[in-house]
């Protein structure tokens, strides 16, 4: 029984890479922090994931991923600096 839900689930993640999973966790994050109203918070939280979509190695996710991370590198300090404290 566990063997054919091992090869469901196997099938569903094969379309997936590192950089699906990634972003996922970038989005539940920003999600998490929104209730702090913090806008500090959300751009060290910006600024930890472009660097994060920057690290991760070309061959395991397309380079949109790469890109994504630049422009998160980018907004991160514009939302640091204009967050009021």
């Amino acid at each position: 029984m566990n063997g054919i839900l091992l090869q469901a689930l196997d099938n569903f993640l094969l379309d997936y890479n590192i950089g699906h999973a990634v972003f996922l966790l970038f989005v539940l994050s920003v999600l998490g922090t929104l209730p702090l109203k913090s806008q500090k918070v959300l751009s060290l939280n910006v600024l930890a994931f472009g660097l994060i979509f920057m690290l991760i190695p070309s061959s395991e996710a397309p380079i949109q991923f790469t890109y994504l991370g630049i422009v998160l590198l980018i907004i991160g300090p514009v939302l640091y600096a204009t967050a009021r404290r």
